[in-house]
């Protein structure tokens, strides 16, 4: 086997610690997208934590073993979590709809780029495995030509399957999975998926919201209505979704801007007041130009979190640097 079919050791260590280091930056984006809006979600939370707790642990583990399975399972798990966020983005799962955010874009391509490297590591076996294999190679052709093997019955059968004698007893499948793919395959591969999964993640986020104007649009019309949730009389957007006050906020200023927006979409004003909302409505100007409404002082917004009417799962959540409250509909 030609020494420059297969990345050498010191190529192989690189590749090792490239590719756990893109699982651990994996695992800690989202556990910083856990900590900062995800985990009040109902499912999404704790499937976000088992994300960052299997992309670390695949991390360390290929980081201290160098295991071809292991990286075969960090690019699986790579391109699984991708999958997900797309679906999230382009259909909404468990009844969430991702928006687009600078956090989420940078996790795409991480993930994209885990792939890219750990699908790379694990079809390519290391020298050393290789030279194992060579020896073996040519032990069992000594004991073949020993036995009067040489000019006999060949180590593989039709179709490049190993015999038994070859791979040991109950070996049977194609010549390549314990031999690997050349470098140029196993590039070429992982080249192909990792370019049609980008596409895929550049057009999911082209169609997906990415503005707190734009995800809170169902805000607009009818004006501020109230609900009743948990026994409380609430005020709700004219799409019935709860809306919700952050107390670092003042009566002229909202402090919730750029990725905190995303997952609480500012309520843009101004609106008419419906039935039962007797609090005072005003408008304040946001730091990007556009227009909030306020009731009774309070910047107002929705939360990505809840996924329809008479849910409130911002409740109370200390998220953003600040509590988050439900607004009463009578002070």
């Amino acid at each position: 086997m030609s020494a420059e079919r297969r990345p050498g050791a010191a190529s192989r260590l690189l590749l090792r610690v490239t590719g756990a280091g893109l699982l651990i930056a994996t695992a800690a984006t989202h556990l910083d997208l856990y900590l900062t809006g995800y985990r009040t979600i109902p499912t999404i939370g704790w499937l976000f934590l088992l994300q960052v707790i299997a992309a670390f642990a695949l991390g360390g583990l290929l980081l201290f073993t160098g295991s071809r399975l292991v990286a075969a399972l960090g690019a699986g798990f790579a391109l699984s979590t991708l999958g997900g966020y797309l679906l999230s983005v382009q259909f909404g799962l468990f009844g969430f709809r991702e928006v687009r955010t600078t956090a989420g874009i940078v996790a795409g391509i991480i993930e994209v780029l885990a792939f890219a490297v750990l699908a790379f590591l694990a079809a390519t076996p290391s020298p050393a495995a290789l030279a194992a294999d060579d020896r073996s190679a040519e032990a069992m052709a000594a004991a073949a030509a020993r036995q009067g093997g040489v000019g006999g019955v060949g180590d593989t059968a039709p179709g490049g399957v190993h015999s038994a004698a070859a791979h040991g007893p109950g070996w049977h499948g194609p010549s390549w999975l314990p031999a690997g793919l050349s470098g140029m395959q196993a590039a070429l591969g992982a080249a192909v998926v990792s370019i049609v999964a980008l596409g895929l993640l550049g057009g999911a986020l082209a169609g997906a919201g990415g503005s707190g104007a734009s995800s809170s649009a169902s805000s607009t019309g009818a004006g501020l209505r109230t609900a009743s949730i948990g026994g409380a009389t609430v005020l709700t957007n004219a799409a019935g979704r709860t809306l919700y006050s952050f107390a670092p906020d003042t009566s002229s200023k909202s402090v919730c801007n750029g990725s905190c927006a995303q997952y609480w979409p500012p309520v843009p004003g101004p609106l008419k007041a419906g039935a039962g909302v007797t609090g005072t409505l005003a408008t304040i100007t946001r730091a990007d130009g556009s227009t909030q409404e306020t009731y009774d002082g309070h910047p107002l917004y929705t939360y990505i979190g809840d996924s329809g009417p008479g849910q409130d799962h911002g409740n109370n959540v200390n998220l953003n640097g600040g509590l988050w409250h439900i607004v009463p509909a009578q002070s």
